[in-house]
């Protein structure tokens, strides 16, 4: 029974849809506030999350692409380093 009781409450929560619950209806309310708020329609918050989400995941491929390129090429970059070096002290 003390289960129940508890369980009552979860879903009184998802009913309501009290923000900070974790519950579907608190994420619904935040985007139709939020809507509401910036004078759009409710897609355009949600479609602005996704595109910063996707944009965020796509850098993140692009510096590990861009660590692993360097890491690859060290070596090669250190030798043409060093046989410029001579000209790159007569410059200084």
């Amino acid at each position: 029974m003390g289960s129940a009781g508890k369980r009552m409450n979860r879903e009184d929560k998802r009913k309501v849809g009290v923000p900070g619950s974790g519950a579907p209806g608190s994420r619904k309310v935040a985007i139709e506030g939020t809507a509401v708020e910036l004078a759009v329609n409710r897609t355009s918050p949600i479609r602005s999350a996704v595109e910063r989400h996707l944009a965020a995941l796509h850098r993140k491929r692009m510096e590990a692409e861009l660590a692993a390129g360097y890491a690859a090429n060290a070596a090669l970059d250190r030798r043409i380093a060093g046989e410029f070096a001579s000209v790159d002290y007569e410059t200084l």
